[in-house]
């Protein structure tokens, strides 16, 4: 077995993995990553990025729908499947090259294949294309994700009961859809099925769709949802799946109650699972509990020199949290001055149905529950000149703040573009900015950013535009 030397290996090449691959690689570490299947991982290649593609063309298809509102008319409408499909391929194509050219860009070696620890400071790689190599390095980062979790009854098939994988190449469009979950990917691919005309059921365990949002915006979206037409079951859970010829029955418990339902396809999106067997756990000191593996604020593990990143430590699980977990870890192990550990609640979470939904920090729930004295600000998309000249008039956006320091505790928003939006929160509670500081900051007119400015107002009975 052949064997070669690195400062620095990472086994997982995705948003967490070729990210600190690159940033050890600039703060001059001979550097490794294995990657057994797709640089840029599940987010790249089956997830982040080409399900927004779908959402696109989705959102295009409601669009051509309302075209009588922007003073034009078409005739009949219709769309290419395939083609749709395509493009989100080709999408995802794309940026997992460039990923292959940044990494070649920054001098690390890639191989091909999987790796799984082999004693200390040792990582052993069955190679894609047969053979082993032995690394040999002082640091390992562990990044290699996470999987769909699968329920005993609701085993995915590929053909009649879809992970979001087979969700993403439908080879036809079904007439009806269940989705089993209601957690972000959830909700994306129950919207991208309901704009392109499919009749959708979507079933949540939880009293309410998207469970960790703040309740006031996930009851909004329940009803933006709800008034496209699609069927929202909460309290509910979906106890068994029969399978037919080309379509399933459903078998679905609701207080108490049990009735079924039947449909072309199911999908289903109960959350993940890490990916910890068959790397060489065993025999050393990491701790997984739950399914992930348990790491400080800096990426390390129990076991010295062994770190891990990204999905496979568990929530949230998000290809932005994961790449800058990747750069404290490798700028941890390089010695850096002013490193900070991960502070989750500064982590924004982004949900792209239509509408949107975006966050960060704690919810009104949570921040009374913790003990804060709060005070909320409110503003609705209808009265901003922007939302309303783009038809996009149905929104909120929602701040919380401590009432004795002024602190921005949380932010909470609903509706056009909000994922691009928060990110003015965000950098907000980095810097610790307070509500005074937020009041006397000047937002551009006409932007939907203003309703950002009039919502913290609002949290001082100050809004001008209700």
């Amino acid at each position: 077995m052949a064997e070669q030397a690195f400062d620095l290996v990472v086994v997982g090449g995705g948003p967490g993995g070729y990210v600190a691959a690159i940033r050890a690689s600039q703060l001059g570490m001979k550097t490794a990553l294995v990657e057994r299947e797709h640089l840029g991982g599940i987010c790249l290649n089956w997830g982040c990025i080409p399900t927004k593609a779908l959402l696109r063309s989705s959102e295009i298809h409601h669009l051509l729908h309302h075209l009588d509102q922007f003073g034009f008319s078409a005739g009949a409408i219709s769309f290419d499947l395939e083609k749709v499909v395509a493009r989100s391929r080709g999408v995802a194509g794309q940026l997992s090259g460039g990923i292959k050219h940044l990494l070649k860009k920054n001098k690390v070696t890639v191989f091909d294949g999987l790796g799984s620890l082999a004693g200390k400071s040792r990582l052993k790689v069955a190679l894609s294309k047969g053979g082993e190599e032995l690394l040999t390095a002082p640091h390992i980062i562990l990044a290699t994700g996470a999987r769909a979790r699968v329920l005993p009854g609701l085993d995915p098939d590929g053909r009649l009961v879809w992970t979001y994988k087979e969700a993403m190449v439908p080879p036809a469009m079904p007439k009806s859809l269940l989705v089993v979950g209601s957690g972000a990917i959830g909700i994306e691919f129950a919207s991208f099925y309901r704009l392109m005309g499919a009749e959708v059921t979507v079933v949540e365990l939880q009293p309410r769709i998207l469970p960790v949002e703040d309740a006031e915006i996930s009851e909004l979206a329940r009803k933006a949802f709800e008034k496209q037409g699609m069927k929202i079951l909460t309290n509910a859970s979906v106890t068994k799946l029969d399978k037919k010829t080309d379509s399933v029955v459903a078998t679905i418990t609701q207080d108490g109650k049990t009735s079924t339902l039947e449909v072309d396809r199911v999908i289903s999106a109960v959350g993940i699972i890490g990916n910890t067997e068959k790397i060489g756990l065993e025999g050393t000191k990491v701790v997984v509990e739950r399914g992930h593996i348990v790491t400080d604020g800096y990426g390390r593990t129990a076991e010295p020199g062994v770190y891990a990143i990204g999905d496979v430590t568990g929530a949230p699980w998000l290809a932005h949290k994961a790449s800058h977990e990747g750069m404290v870890c490798v700028e941890k192990i390089a010695g850096l001055k002013d490193v900070h550990p991960l502070r989750t609640d500064n982590i924004p979470g982004c949900t792209y149905a239509y509408p949107q939904v975006a966050s960060v920090g704690l919810t009104e729930a949570k921040a009374k529950e913790l003990g804060h004295t709060i005070k909320v600000g409110r503003f609705p998309y209808m009265g901003n000149g922007k939302a309303i000249a783009l038809g996009e008039p149905e929104g909120l956006v929602k701040t919380i703040f401590d009432a004795k320091t002024g602190e921005l505790l949380g932010a909470h928003m609903i509706g056009a573009e909000v994922t691009e939006m928060i990110q003015g929160y965000v950098i907000a509670k980095q810097l610790e900015t307070t509500e005074a500081d937020l009041i006397h900051t000047i937002f551009p007119h006409p932007t939907l950013s203003e309703m950002m400015h009039e919502s913290v107002l609002s949290a001082e009975g100050r809004a001008i535009h209700i």
